[in-house]
C-alpha cells in the first residue's frame, strides 16, 4: 500500500516540478486542493527554513498527513540577497513574476556584480506536527542581462546557473530537474521517505 504524501503547496509551477522529481510510484500523493477546509498557514519566518518548517507542521496538523513542505526564493547579492525570503511576495502580491522579473533587471542596470543563487528549503513532518526532516538545496548562477526562455516559473528566465549559458527559462525541464535548487534539496527528502516506506514495509 502506498504511504500518502501532502505536497503542502498550491504553487503550481512548484508542485508539477515536486511531482516530477519525486517517484509517483511508490507515494500517494495529495495537493492542498484535496483538502477543503485547510487554511492558509502565514509565511512569517525571517528564513526559508522557518518558513519550510511553518508550513509543514501546520499543514499536517490541520489535515493529519505526512507532509512535505518547501520555501524557496531567488538571492541577489548587489540587492543585499533580495528578494530572498519574500520571493514571492517581491514588490506585492498581486505582482506578476514579469513585473518581478523587469524590475530586478531595472535594479540591477548600473551592477556588475550579478551573482545570485536560488535557495530551496524542504521540511517533512508527521501527521502529528513533528518535524521529521528537513534539506536544503542550492544553485549558485548569475541574473542575465534581460529575461529568456518561456519554461519553468518564476525567475527562472532571468537565472542562468553556473556552468551554462541558458536561464533556467531556456534549459530542457529534464536538465533543470536535475541540477536546480529544488531538485538538489528533494534529492535528501527523497531518499527519507523512501526510508519511511522501507521501515513500515517491514513493520
Amino acid at each position: 500500500m502506498k504511504q500518502r504524501l501532502l505536497i503542502a503547496t498550491t504553487n503550481k509551477g512548484k508542485l508539477r516540478e515536486l511531482r516530477q522529481i519525486l517517484d509517483a510510484s511508490q507515494f500517494e500523493l495529495s495537493t492542498l486542493s484535496d483538502f477543503q477546509t485547510v487554511t492558509a498557514v502565514p509565511e512569517t519566518g525571517a528564513t526559508f527554513a522557518e518558513n519550510a518548517c511553518l508550513k509543514a507542521t501546520g499543514y499536517a496538523i490541520q489535515t493529519d498527513a505526512l507532509t512535505l513542505a518547501d520555501d524557496s526564493g531567488l538571492e541577489i547579492d548587489a540587492l543585499g540577497k533580495a528578494p530572498g525570503v519574500r520571493s514571492a511576495r517581491f514588490l506585492r502580491e498581486a505582482a506578476s513574476y514579469d513585473e518581478r522579473n523587469r524590475r530586478i533587471l531595472e535594479q540591477l542596470q548600473d551592477h556588475v556584480n550579478r551573482t545570485a543563487r536560488f535557495v530551496c528549503v524542504i521540511a517533512i513532518a508527521a501527521p502529528d506536527g513533528r518535524l521529521l526532516h528537513g534539506s536544503t538545496g542550492i544553485c549558485e548562477g548569475r541574473i542575465a542581462p534581460s529575461a529568456r526562455g518561456t519554461l519553468g516559473f518564476g525567475y527562472d528566465p532571468i537565472f542562468i546557473p553556473n556552468g551554462y549559458d541558458l536561464t533556467f527559462g531556456e534549459l530542457p525541464t529534464q536538465l533543470k530537474n536535475r541540477i536546480s535548487h529544488r531538485a538538489r534539496a528533494i534529492e535528501s527528502a527523497h531518499q527519507f521517505l523512501l526510508s519511511l516506506t522501507a521501515s513500515s514495509a517491514a513493520g
